[in-house]
C-alpha cells in the first residue's frame, strides 16, 4: 500500500493543480485591505536579471556579512530568552495525526497554523544554518531529515582514528532550535505543484513497515546534500568505507583496529599480514588527504607503541586519478602536501584509475591489483534520488541539466537561491548549482547560503517562482501615505575566506583569500591556524569545549585503541 502511495504521488508531481496552500507565500496582499495588488510576475516593470553575476567588492560583501551576523546573534539571543511552550500547536496536531494514521500508517499532515509553514528537508550545513537563523515567531518551521543531528563533517577523518570523539562533532536538531519541529524521516517525492512532500519514516516497526505521511507546506527548502559517487565502479558500495556520516567513521575505526588485531595473531602468514596492514585511500581531495594524514599519525603515534613488531608491514596508499592531489589549492601547496606525505610515509600514486574493487583487492586500469585490509572511497559526490526526480520533472531543470547524466544532477537556482521553474522553493548546498556563477561544493558555501535565505524570509520577502527571467522576491513596504511594492535587491554573494587541509604530522596547508588577493601558508603555523578555525566554526560552545578536551586528552594519553 505504501509503495502504491509513492507511485501515485510521483505521477502527480507536475500535473496536479495547485492547492490553496500553494499561494500563501507566493501572493502579496495589501495590508490596507484594498484591492489586491498586481502579481509581481505579471508586472512588466518588476526587476529581472539582465547581467549575472553581478560584481561586488570583497569589502562590501564582508561588511554585509558582518552586519548580518550581528543581527543573527541578536535574533538567537532573543529566541533563547523566550519561554519554550510545553507543546506547541503544531506538535499537538502531529500527535493527533499520528494517532489517526496509526491504522494504515499514512497520515496526511494538513497542518493548520496562523503562520506560514516552512518545510526544511535535510539537517546538513545549509539546513542547520537556516534553522539557526529563521525567525520562528513569524514562521512555523518543520524539519524532515533521516538524520536528527548536524555533523561537523570536516572532522570526520579525525574521529575515524580517535583524535576526537564522535559525539563531539554532533548537535541534535532539537537543540539547534527548540522552536523548530523535527521529524525523523526522508522525503521521497516532492510535488512542487501541489506543495506536498511525501515522506517515509527512517525507522520501521517489528514487521518491517515504515510509516508514510504527507506534509503540505507554504515554502520548501531542499538541503539534502549529495551521496557518495561510485562512478559505476563495481564493488565500491559493497567493499569500501566512506566518510559521509558518523556511522561511516565508527565502522572505519572499528575495521582499522580489527586489521591490526588479526595481523598480530600468532601464526598469521606474512602475505596475509601485509594485506591486512595495507590501507588504501581512493581520492586526493581534502577528505581523502586528511584521512590519509590522520591515519598515518595514528599508526606512528599510537599503534607503533602497541604493535611495534607490525610497523615494517604497515602501508598507507593514496590513489588519485588526477596528476596531483588537492587540485583546489595552488601548485606550491600541492607540492608541499606531497613532500609532507613522502616524509611521513604515505605512498601517493597519481594518474591512476580504479576500475573495480573486490573483497580484498583494488583493481587499477591496466590490470594491476593491490591487496588491502581497508579501502576508503573519497572520490566525489552524486545526486540523491529526490534531486534527480525534481530535476527530471521540472522543465526548467531539465533544460539546465542539458543532457548530462542524472546522477550528476543539481538543482539550478537563481541568484536568490530559488529553484528555477518552481514556486516558493529554495535549494541550498551541494544539491544546488547557482546559474551562471557555480560555487564550490563546500560546507562554507552551504552555511552562508542557509543564513542568507533565512534573513531574506525573515524580512518578509515572498519567494515567487525561481529563474533568471523571473521577478525578484518582493514585499509590501509602508510609506507615509500608501503602500508600495519593494523588491529584494541583494543576490547571494559568497564570501570566500580560503581553503585549508591537514596533511599529517602536525602539518597543514592554508590558502587564505581576500577578494582577488591570496596568501599561502604551510607547516606547523598553518596547523595551528587550521585548529583555531575548526574550533571557531563549531556550532555551539558545548562542541568547542568537547573538541578542545579531546585534543588535550589525545595529546596526553594518546588515542583510544578499543574496538567496539
Amino acid at each position: 500500500m505504501a509503495q502504491n502511495h509513492v507511485r501515485e504521488a510521483e505521477k502527480t508531481a507536475v500535473t496536479s493543480p495547485p492547492s490553496k496552500a500553494s499561494d500563501s507565500l507566493g501572493k502579496i496582499t495589501s495590508k490596507s485591505g484594498g484591492s489586491p495588488p498586481p502579481n509581481p510576475e505579471d508586472d512588466p516593470k518588476a526587476p529581472r536579471f539582465e547581467l549575472w553575476p553581478a560584481e561586488r567588492s570583497f569589502s562590501e560583501v564582508l561588511m554585509d556579512k558582518t552586519m548580518d551576523t550581528v543581527g543573527d546573534l541578536l535574533l538567537i539571543t532573543r529566541r533563547t530568552l523566550r519561554e519554550l511552550p510545553k507543546r506547541s500547536r503544531i506538535r499537538a496536531q502531529l500527535r493527533k495525526l499520528n494517532n489517526k494514521g496509526a491504522k494504515n500508517g499514512n497520515a496526511p499532515l494538513s497542518l493548520k497554523s496562523d503562520k506560514p509553514i516552512i518545510l526544511v528537508l535535510g539537517s546538513g550545513w545549509g539546513a542547520h544554518s537556516l534553522i539557526k537563523v529563521i525567525d520562528t515567531e513569524k514562521f512555523e518551521v518543520l524539519c524532515v531529515s533521516p538524520r536528527n543531528h548536524f555533523i561537523f563533517t570536516p572532522m570526520l577523518p579525525s574521529s575515524a582514528v580517535g583524535t576526537v570523539e564522535f559525539r563531539s562533532l554532533l548537535e541534535p536538531i532539537r537543540i539547534s532550535n527548540p522552536f523548530v519541529t523535527y521529524i525523523e524521516a526522508e522525503c521521497e517525492v516532492l510535488d512542487v505543484n501541489r506543495k506536498l512532500a511525501l515522506c517515509t519514516s527512517t525507522f520501521a516497526y517489528e514487521n518491517g513497515r515504515k510509516p508514510q505521511f504527507e506534509v503540505a507546506y507554504d515554502a520548501v527548502v531542499v538541503s539534502v546534500g549529495e551521496q557518495t559517487a561510485t562512478f559505476g565502479v563495481p564493488g565500491v558500495m559493497e567493499h569500501c568505507y566512506f566518510l559521509k556520516e558518523i556511522n561511516d567513521a565508527v565502522g572505519l575505526r572499528r575495521r582499522v583496529g580489527q586489521c591490526f588485531e588479526l595481523a598480530a595473531l600468532p601464526g598469521t602468514l606474512e602475505a596475509d599480514r601485509k594485506k591486512l596492514l595495507r590501507f588504501i585511500v581512493v581520492g586526493g581531495g581534502p577528505t581523502g588527504v586528511e584521512f590519509a594524514g590522520t591515519l598515518r599519525d595514528f599508526v606512528r603515534g599510537d599503534l607503533a607503541r602497541k604493535y611495534p613488531e607490525l610497523m615494517d608491514d604497515v602501508e598507507v596508499v593514496l590513489l588519485q586519478s588526477a596528476q596531483s592531489i588537492l587540485t583546489q589549492f595552488s601548485g606550491g601547496l600541492q607540492q608541499r602536501a606531497l613532500d609532507t606525505f613522502r616524509k611521513t610515509g604515505v605512498a601517493v600514486r597519481t594518474g591512476v584509475r580504479v576500475i573495480a574493487v573486490t573483497q580484498d583487492q583494488v583493481v587499477l586500469e591496466g590490470g594491476e591489483r593491490l591487496e588491502y585490509g581497508v579501502c576508503v572511497w573519497s572520490t566525489g559526490n552524486a545526486a540523491r534520488p529526490l534531486v534527480q526526480s525534481i530535476a527530471g520533472a521540472v522543465p526548467a531543470q531539465r533544460e539546465a541539466l542539458q543532457g548530462r547524466n542524472p546522477a550528476a544532477a543539481k538543482l539550478a537556482v537563481d541568484p536568490f537561491l530559488r529553484i528555477a521553474g518552481v514556486r516558493d522553493a529554495i535549494a541550498l548546498g551541494d544539491c544546488s548549482r547557482l546559474s551562471g556563477a557555480p560555487l564550490p561544493a563546500t560546507a562554507q558555501v552551504a552555511g552562508q547560503q542557509g543564513a542568507y535565505v533565512a534573513r531574506m524570509i525573515n524580512k518578509g520577502y515572498k519567494l515567487g517562482t525561481g529563474g533568471l527571467d523571473q521577478p525578484f522576491p518582493a514585499r509590501w513596504k509602508e510609506s507615509s501615505d500608501q503602500e508600495e511594492l519593494e523588491y529584494f535587491s541583494k543576490p547571494f554573494a559568497f564570501l570566500s575566506l580560503g581553503l585549508m587541509a591537514y596533511v599529517g604530522s602536525d602539518q597543514a596547508i592554508t590558502q587564505l583569500e581576500a577578494g582577488k588577493a591570496s596568501f599561502s601558508l604551510a607547516g606547523y603555523l598553518s596547523f595551528l591556524l587550521w585548529r583555531s578555525v575548526y574550533i571557531t566554526k563549531q556550532v555551539s560552545t558545548r562542541n568547542r569545549i568537547l573538541i578542545l578536551f579531546d585534543w588535550v586528552k589525545t595529546r596526553i594519553f594518546g588515542r583510544d585503541l578499543s574496538i567496539y
